[in-house]
């Protein structure tokens, strides 16, 4: 088969209809991909340690602290009072005795927290945690 050798590159006017078609997938994706809706949430800094520590096991009971020194749980903002009867209320429903788990804000005042562990410890709580987040590890060369 012999190919022309008089081809020539095309000089015309180019088509709109591809460029709008590749246009409008790609805002599709990139739509699709992104979050248009607020994640509602509070904001907690937790503290930073060095080394990894272990986790909890069996049921767990998660209250936060932000750092104005607010209390969370269930998704909700609650007052000490009230806290006191949920968590005494979720130690009933659990069958066995679950774990207290504690994120505080890294600026929150510790004595809400101490005041949380004395109360878990009365309520029937196995254990009391507060969560950290851990730093990662330094890459070490060899």
């Amino acid at each position: 088969m012999k190919l022309p050798r008089n081809a020539k590159i095309f000089r015309g006017q180019l088509d709109a209809a591809p460029f709008a078609g590749v246009f409008f997938l790609l805002l599709i994706f990139l739509t699709l991909s992104s979050t248009l809706v607020f994640s509602p949430g509070i904001k907690i800094n937790l503290p930073e340690v060095r080394e990894p520590l272990g986790g909890s096991e069996g049921p767990t009971v998660v209250v936060a602290i932000d750092a104005a020194g607010m209390l969370y749980h269930d998704n909700q903002a609650k007052t000490e009072d009230k806290l006191r009867k949920d968590l005494a209320a979720a130690v009933q429903a659990s069958r066995e005795p679950p774990t207290l788990e504690i994120l505080a804000d890294k600026a929150a005042r510790l004595e809400i927290a101490y005041r949380l562990m004395g109360f878990a410890e009365g309520a029937g709580f196995k254990a009391v945690h507060c969560v950290v987040r851990s730093q990662p590890l330094p890459n070490r060369a060899k």
